[in-house]
């Protein structure tokens, strides 16, 4: 059974962490050249346009969800690789300043204000959105297709290397998957992204 106050809670941090996650992706391909985001909507930090409604509805089922990806031209960049790496990073960029920001904001702020029940609802809140965005910056640096960090790696592969990873790339939400699953990358993903989360808070 979802709980109601848990839900209240956390779909405005998911909602915000996307919407940050996304609009950087769209806003690093059209600084770079590419209009495409631009004529598909995307360059907004409206949540709405970035949602994927079964994937966003995974996230609470299964803890493991997806947005809706930003469309871009990597041939309207420069430097297709450049171009395709700097705009993958830029989401995980945004969700790990986001989470820096918000931990540097507890830490500034008068809570001694604030009743104990107040104080405390304020740090849970900020500390879920820390740990919320990390996950989700962390989870997306992972290279395997479709995830940002494969863009990444496809920047500094040789070109047999990229076709290679170009054929993988059709089995990649298999691995993914099959990865989730492994109980010691689960765990070695809970522990980056605590240490991280940890560090900022």
């Amino acid at each position: 059974m979802l709980d109601i106050q848990y839900i209240i809670i956390t779909v405005p941090i998911i909602l915000f962490a996307i919407t940050i996650h996304e609009f950087a992706h769209a806003k690093t391909a059209d600084i770079l050249g590419d209009p495409t985001p631009r004529y598909a909507g995307r360059l907004t930090l409206n949540p709405i346009a970035h949602i994927d409604p079964i994937g966003f509805l995974m996230l609470f089922l299964v803890g493991f969800g997806w947005a809706k990806p930003v469309p871009i031209n990597p041939l309207n960049f420069s430097d297709w690789r450049r171009g395709s790496a700097l705009v993958g990073i830029a989401g995980p960029l945004s969700n790990f300043f986001a989470a820096w920001l918000i931990g540097a904001l507890v830490k500034l702020a008068p809570l001694n204000g604030l009743s104990l029940d107040q104080a405390v609802l304020v740090v849970s809140i900020a500390r879920q959105t820390v740990w919320l965005n990390v996950a989700l910056g962390v989870f997306n640096l992972i290279p395997i297709p479709p995830l940002d960090g494969h863009h990444i790696i496809e920047a500094i592969l040789p070109e047999r290397g990229i076709d290679y990873f170009e054929t993988l790339s059709q089995y990649g939400f298999i691995i993914l998957i099959l990865l989730l699953l492994f109980p010691p990358f689960q765990v070695l993903l809970h522990y980056v992204v605590g240490f991280i989360a940890n560090l900022l808070l």
